[in-house]
């Protein structure tokens, strides 16, 4: 038989699982309308809306947050689409045209600016506070196109607070971009144990029990080439700590 203090902690446990699981539902309710994709607009294209990657509302509710390589991919485009952010109403999605007010490619972190009635925003938490083993969330659009204009929400961990960039076992697996990041100040992000997907780039990281943003998911972990990040997911993500937005919000 077990004995009775490991019964009476198994019991507590037991009770408190429920509580946590209605307790980051409610939460998700709270944060929904808060997520928005971020894409583009262009009447003679089929479909005429489109979206690669997430975003989040902040301040005024006219301020949206998303990685700043989602915005470039943008910006790279010359088909004359307006960028701009697809809010979800009901069944149907609702486009705001939207123009960049800052990139921060050294932090991959960008701000938008939409026009209209202010959206839900959300409030930016205690980075710093974070350790390793607490348990978070991050809600976004996987998959982009592919899944649709609805909210998808994961559970994490966070597994290790660690550098934004660790150099390579070969010097054969260095390229342009790890270069330049290693030539930059090192900073730490948040590596987590969930599993995010392309379209997650720019998904608030957010505490399942306030619903306060941590930090804004922006990198994959690719096993091999990329195309394996939607094949076989490699279950590691990363995440800019909220930390990096607040100078610009104040």
């Amino acid at each position: 038989m077990p004995k009775p203090r490991l019964s009476l902690l198994l019991l507590a446990l037991s009770l408190l699982l429920p509580a946590a699981a209605d307790e980051l539902s409610r939460t998700i309710e709270l944060v929904k309308p808060s997520v928005v994709g971020i894409g583009s607009y262009l009447k003679t294209r089929s479909p005429a809306l489109s979206f690669i990657g997430s975003g989040f509302v902040v301040e005024d509710g006219l301020t949206i947050v998303t990685a700043a390589h989602v915005v470039n991919d943008l910006l790279r485009t010359e088909s004359g689409d307006t960028m701009g952010v697809l809010v979800r109403d009901g069944d149907s999605a609702q486009f705001r045209a939207a123009t960049v007010t800052m990139i921060d490619k050294e932090h991959d972190l960008a701000r938008l600016r939409v026009r209209g009635a202010p959206l839900p925003a959300l409030k930016l938490g205690n980075s710093a506070s974070i350790q390793e083993g607490k348990s978070l969330a991050f809600m976004g659009f996987p998959l982009g196109m592919v899944l649709g204009l609805r909210q998808v929400t994961h559970r994490c961990t966070v597994s290790a607070i660690t550098p934004v960039a660790t150099p390579t076992i070969s010097s054969s697996k260095l390229d342009t971009k790890v270069l330049s990041q290693l030539q930059k100040s090192s900073y730490v992000v948040f590596q987590l144990d969930g599993t995010a997907y392309p379209g997650n780039s720019g998904s608030p990281l957010f505490d399942p029990d306030t619903g306060e943003v941590i930090g804004v998911v922006n990198m994959v972990f690719v096993k091999g080439v990329k195309e394996t990040a939607i094949s076989a997911p490699s279950g590691i993500a990363y995440a800019i700590p909220a930390s990096f937005l607040a100078p610009a919000t104040k």
